[in-house]
Parts: structure tokens; sequence; C-alpha cells
């Protein structure tokens, strides 16, 4: 049996080495040197995102690199990101598969990770209407109030008793509310099925199994799959999925009880489905298309926006000049006798969209976009890009890249004051939320959350570290935000 298994293993893998460390006539991109078999696997903890930077530096802003059998392109600078999104968008705007994005996405039957094409049309198509038109977004906006309102009286308990906050956890059960009110129709305070305080840790765990590698993400194909199922590595995830599973089954059962009044996303899908049913529709909703777009409202909607607020509120408090001049603008604009901030009272204000803007370059919610696949071969800056390559965009480096920004690590809102570069997708030196056919589609969702939520709580409060020595050590700390704050009345 011992002899067997060794050759399952081994055989494959002699028939992956012939085949990636063949001569190949292509001019592909720089890479660093790659062992047999794994290629430069034993490399990926060296390439966190902020790190590829190094990767740019000596490789140039095109590097390859081999992930067992899966070639991936990482792209590092505004030009060769303009060449990928729009030059040849339509080339690479496919999904690479994964075993973790497999489980979490219901077989890609979502919006970030389906493969191009009819189904994800229809999906996105969807989405925009149902969820991210203005006039959607506007018939939200008392939902976003309502929930920013709540959070601010609970937060003036922890200010006038001076105990310390768990910024992190209050973030997510804030837009966590937001989030499922607006998508799921459901209000975590008034729900059955989990405490609104579970949310975090439910975005957490799908993030968890979205971030897992499988040997199959490296060696796809039969053999992977095989591996995946022997090592229990597939088991191992979906058994961490399986709350966060029981969570959207729980919202599909909810919307699917008789005589719901409510009418979400969700709902506008399930009526879809008993009409293509109903008509023989060659494209069909099914349960999974149902709990992909449940997930997706989930894991983009509450975690990014969650971590950028936070991430805001420790720049804030690392750079104390800065937060002074923000919050100087927010109560001289806004007057000091207001008891509810709207969504109204931002366009009032500069500098703070300005903060903003800063916040999203330094620290945007995926460092490294989504990754997408070519679909045939093309060039990027010259160098060969074979067909079903991973590409990686490194957000993360072109946004600190010192070419394009000058002293790029500080945070320093003024360096927008001068500047009409914005995020939506058509400048590649600032592109947070990507570009082209797979720019995030809740985009102004996104940052509306961001921005009302910093409103309110730069409005209402002063924000501080706690009076212990970790965390003054810890203010300091670059890549680390801060979980623990001290909130002061003003």
């Amino acid at each position: 049996m011992s002899v067997f298994l060794c050759f399952l293993f081994l055989a494959p893998l002699i028939l992956i080495f012939l085949h990636v460390f063949k001569p190949s006539k292509l001019n592909l991109p720089p890479s660093p040197k790659k062992l047999p078999i794994i290629g430069n696997l034993h490399q990926r903890g060296k390439l966190h995102p902020r790190n590829r930077r190094n990767l740019a530096e000596k490789y140039g802003p095109v590097a390859l690199l081999q992930y067992g059998n899966v070639p991936v392109v990482v792209i590092s600078s505004k030009e060769a990101a303009e060449e990928v999104l729009k030059i040849h968008d339509s080339e690479c705007c496919n999904r690479p598969e994964t075993a973790g994005t497999k489980i979490t996405f219901y077989n890609f039957k979502d919006i970030g990770l389906a493969p191009f094409g009819d189904e994800w049309t229809a999906l996105r198509k969807l989405s925009v209407v149902e969820l991210f038109s203005v006039k959607k977004l506007q018939s939200f906006r008392n939902i976003r109030e309502e929930e920013n309102d709540l959070c601010i009286k609970k937060l003036s308990e922890f200010a006038t008793t001076r105990t310390p906050v768990n910024l992190e956890r209050t973030l997510f059960t804030l837009i966590g509310n937001i989030v499922c009110r607006i998508g799921y129709g459901i209000n975590l305070y008034e729900c059955e099925f989990v405490d609104e305080n579970r949310i975090m840790e439910l975005v957490h765990k799908s993030e968890k199994v979205i971030r897992a590698t499988a040997f199959s993400d490296f060696f796809p194909g039969r053999i992977g799959r095989l591996v995946d199922r022997i090592s229990g590595q597939e088991k191992r995830l979906k058994n961490i999925f399986s709350e966060v599973d029981t969570f959207y089954q729980n919202i599909l059962d909810e919307h699917l009880k008789p005589g719901r009044e409510s009418s979400d996303i969700i709902d506008v899908m399930i009526d879809m489905k008993k009409k293509q049913e109903k008509d023989g529709d060659a494209l069909k909703f099914t349960t999974d298309h149902l709990k992909g777009m449940i997930s997706d409202i989930l894991t983009a909607g509450v975690g990014g926006s969650a971590a950028t607020v936070l991430w805001g509120i420790t720049e804030l408090i690392r750079n104390p000049k800065v937060m002074k001049k923000v919050q100087d603008e927010i109560r001289t604009k806004l007057g000091d006798e207001k008891e509810r901030i709207k969504e109204e009272d931002l366009n009032q204000l500069h500098y703070f969209k300005l903060m903003v803007k800063e916040l999203f370059r330094l620290h945007p919610s995926t460092p490294l976009l989504l990754p997408r696949q070519a679909l045939s071969h093309f060039k990027v800056q010259g160098y060969d890009i074979p067909a079903k390559a991973q590409i990686l965009v490194n957000v993360y480096a072109i946004g600190r890249d010192p070419n394009l920004w000058e002293n790029a690590d500080e945070f320093n809102p003024d360096r927008f004051l001068d500047s009409s570069i914005d995020y939506k997708g058509g400048n590649f030196e600032f592109i947070p939320f990507g570009s082209g056919r797979r720019i995030c589609p809740g985009m102004t969702m996104g940052i509306i959350l961001v921005e009302l939520t910093l409103l309110n709580l730069l409005y209402f409060f002063n924000w501080g570290v706690p009076e212990k020595d970790v965390a003054r050590e810890n203010v300091t700390r670059d890549e680390d935000n801060l979980d623990f704050v001290q909130v002061l009345h003003p």
C-alpha cells in the first residue's frame, strides 16, 4: 500500500517537473530561482503583499512566480497595471479556482469569483440594480444613519466611564448590521439564529477558508483534488466553514418562509428562480447562486469596510496633527450642536475626504486585487503572459511606490490637495477597488460606509490609546492597527 501511495504521488509530480522546467520559447517575465516540482512555493511566506515591493525592486514591475504547476504573474507598477486592467482587460477577466474559494462561494456561483460569462454578467447586473444603483443607495440611507446613531450612543457610555473600547468588534457589529439589514432584510439585534457579536467571527472564518491553501491550488486537476481528500484538507476547510454555511442557510430559510413581506436582492433572486423554473429559461438560478450572493454580501461588505475604518482611526491616532486638522474642519463646518449626523453632511467636507483618499492609498482592503486568470496569451511590458496564468495586481506596492508618491509610506492627506486623482478605476496609480470589467461593484456603497462611520466617530469623540505600555508601543508600529482604543468626549 505504501509503495502504491508513493507511486501515486511521485508519478504526477515527475510529469509536472518535466512540464514546468522544459525550455520555453516565450519571453517570460523575470523570476526568482525555482526548485524542482514546487517552483517558488517555498518563498510564499516572503512574498507577503507588504514585501512585494522588494520583488519589484529586484525583478521589475512584472515578475513571474511558479507555484507548483501554476504560473503567477505579479504586477507592481502603474503602467503594467494599466496594460492588464485596461488594454488587456478582456483577455484576463476570468478568475482562477482554489479549494477555499470554491467552498466559500458555492462552486463560484457568486459575483466576485465567478468565471467570466453569462452567469457572471446576469449576477452583476442584478446586484447593480438591486443593491448599488443610485436609487437603491439613497433608499438605504436611513438604515446607515440609524445604525451609526445607535453605535454612537453605545460608545458614549465608554467615553463617560473612560473605558477602553474594542473598536474592531464595535465596527464589525455596526457595519455587519448595516449590511445585513440592506442585503438580507435582517436586523441582527432581533435575529433569532445569530448574535450580533458573532458577525466578526463569521467573517473571519470565511476569510480563513478563502486564504487557506490546498494541494490542488498548486497542482490543479484530478490528482490535486485526490490529494486534498486523502490528506483531509478538503474536510478541514468544510468544517471551518460549516458555521458560516449554517448562518447562510438560516438567512435563506428566512427568505423562503411563506408570507414574507420585505423585498431585498435575495427575495428578487428567489422570485427569478421560480420564474426561470416555470418558463424553462436556459440560465437558471440554483440554491448555490442564492447562497453565493449571500456570501458575497457578507464577505465583501463587512470585513473590508470595518478594517478600513479601523485603520483610519489608527492612522489618525498616530498622526495627531492630521486628526486635529480633520476634526477642526468637521466641527467648524457642521457646528457643535448636532445630535445626529446625516449623509448629506459629507458634502460640506473637503479635507476629510482627502483623508479618506489617503487611507485607501495606504491601506487598501485588498492589498492584492482578486486574482485574474489569462483567457489567452498576451503581452505586458514586452513580456509574454501565457494562457491560464494567474495575475496578481499589487495595489499595496503601487500605492506606496516612491516613484509615484512623495514620502510614500507617510499618512499625509495634503498630497491630494491639488490633485485630481481618484479611486474610481481610471487612475492606475490608485486603484484600491480595481478597474475594468472586474472593478468592485460595491465601491460606492463601501465608500459611503467608510465615510459616514468615520465622520460619526470623529465628530462626537476624541481618540487615543489606553494608558498601557503595550498600547503605547503599538501605536508606533506601522504594520499593526489598534484593536483597543480610548474614546473620549470632546
